[in-house]
């Protein structure tokens, strides 16, 4: 399975972008998908996720609930995350990935990534 992010970019404080993730190699409707954004210097963190198949369970992390919103199209086998109100503080290199299952957790069971798109935010 190969993950294709792309999206990313600069955009001002209050801004909006949506990345998106295509994968390649396999379907992969059955399973959740996510993102996960890392900062410089600071630990990877768990954004969103979706589960499998009709993607009717998501998660999004307390410091973007409200503002990003995942999806994701089966047809196209892709993931979207939808970043509005965007803060300087979502800054940070922002990647997709795959669950072996059907649900987001454990997070250890993400296993398929991509490469990463950098976002950017000026205030």
């Amino acid at each position: 399975v190969q993950l294709q992010a792309s999206g990313g970019g600069l955009v001002q404080a209050g801004g909006s972008l949506r990345l998106s993730c295509a994968a390649s190699g396999r379907t992969l409707s059955s399973n959740a998908l996510g993102w996960f954004r890392q900062a410089p210097g600071k630990e990877r963190e768990f954004v969103s996720g979706i589960s499998g198949r009709s993607g009717g369970s998501t998660y999004h992390a307390d410091s973007v609930k409200g503002r990003f919103t995942i999806s994701r199209d089966n047809a196209k086998n892709t993931v979207y995350l939808q970043m509005d109100s965007l803060k300087p503080e979502d800054t940070a290199v922002y990647y997709c990935a795959a669950h072996y299952s059907s649900f987001y957790y454990p997070l250890s069971d993400f296993g398929f990534w991509g490469q990463g798109t950098l976002v950017t935010v000026s205030s």
